[in-house]
């Protein structure tokens, strides 16, 4: 299979020890991830030649950053080097009835400030089949903003699909600032993925009407999912759907509308490690198995149990095998010990 590449901001992540608060001991866990990140490495983990391009500092940090990536098998030789800082976000997991927090600081960044002149799409592009980029990277700023734009028209100069994941954050943009910016990029995706509240709040298909603990309606889903492909032109779109019980306790599934059909996938009952990073392993599961030729039903099964299992993983890179994925899609939840 031809590379896939992957374009947005890595970022260090520091985290309290378990369920901590912040600084509730004094003591912080150290690791790397980024939206676009999290899916580059879940394609190589699943075997596909995943590139990706962001800019990070010349720095030690930047360099463990960089080697993150490359021991989880990504192609980095795309990235660009330079510049002060790389962004930061703090978490602290959630767990029962307290919901998880997220703070960031990527303000100044080295990604954030790259010159869209430092990115040869033409070079980065070349023998790639594929590009994937989330509603994160437009919000960073008119820099990061330009530079999508650039990849995108190239990437449909070239034949290159394109897979756009909304993944709208409150805290960069509001829900306005992202429709109104977003619409002018969406001429050229092939591919559209949204949790089905934040599509129903961006684009208004009626309020997003998110109630904790209320399942969503799957039908009304797959209608929107039609409506936003003729909207668009979107070739085809999925569309994510959580129930949280709790922090600790969701429930997933998914669906996928290829242009004339919807296909379902089940419904997972999860009990959370670490939710961050799941829409991402959805990501990935659902790249890989349509560049596998799988039939849509399938693709969609797969990709809601690569998030299903990312949910049982700490961290945000992906650590899930092919065959533990296509276990679970099988109908396999036993958890049982495997001797």
């Amino acid at each position: 299979m031809a590379r896939t590449v992957t374009f947005g901001e890595l970022m260090l992540k520091l985290s309290p020890e378990g369920y901590e608060r912040f600084f509730q001991s004094g003591r912080m866990q150290a690791s790397f991830g980024g939206s676009e990140a999290n899916v580059a490495t879940g394609l190589a983990r699943l075997g596909l030649e995943s590139a990706y391009v962001t800019k990070l500092p010349s720095h030690a940090i930047g360099q463990a950053a960089l080697d993150s990536l490359r021991a989880c098998g990504v192609d980095t030789s795309h990235v660009l080097r330079g510049g002060d800082r790389i962004g930061v976000y703090f978490i602290e997991k959630g767990t029962s009835l307290r919901s998880p927090l997220c703070i960031y600081d990527r303000k100044g960044s080295a990604f954030a400030l790259s010159d869209p002149g430092e990115y040869s799409w033409d070079s980065i592009l070349g023998g790639a089949c594929w590009l994937h980029f989330s509603g994160i990277t437009p919000a960073l700023g008119e820099n990061a903003l330009c530079i999508c734009a650039d990849a995108l028209e190239k990437a449909k100069s070239l034949g290159v699909k394109v897979s756009f994941d909304l993944n709208h954050r409150s805290k960069l943009w509001s829900a306005d600032e992202a429709r109104k910016t977003l619409t002018g990029l969406l001429q050229y995706v092939d591919l559209f993925i949204a949790n089905e509240n934040q599509a129903r709040e961006i684009f208004g298909e009626g309020s997003g009407g998110f109630v904790p603990g209320k399942a969503p309606d799957m039908d009304r889903c797959a209608s929107d999912a039609e409506k936003y492909a003729k909207r668009f032109g979107f070739g085809a779109v999925a569309l994510t759907a959580r129930t949280s019980l709790s922090a600790s306790d969701n429930e997933f599934g998914a669906l996928l509308y290829d242009g004339k059909d919807v296909f379902f996938s089940r419904t997972y009952k999860i009990h959370v490690t670490d939710r961050v990073g799941s829409g991402d392993a959805f990501d990935a599961g659902l790249i890989y198995s349509l560049q596998s030729g799988t039939a849509p039903g399938g693709c969609v099964e797969f990709a809601a149990a690569a998030a299903a299992l990312e949910h049982t993983v700490e961290g945000d890179y992906f650590r899930i095998d092919r065959d533990e994925i296509s276990a679970l899609a099988g109908g396999d939840a036993s958890g049982a010990v495997k001797r």
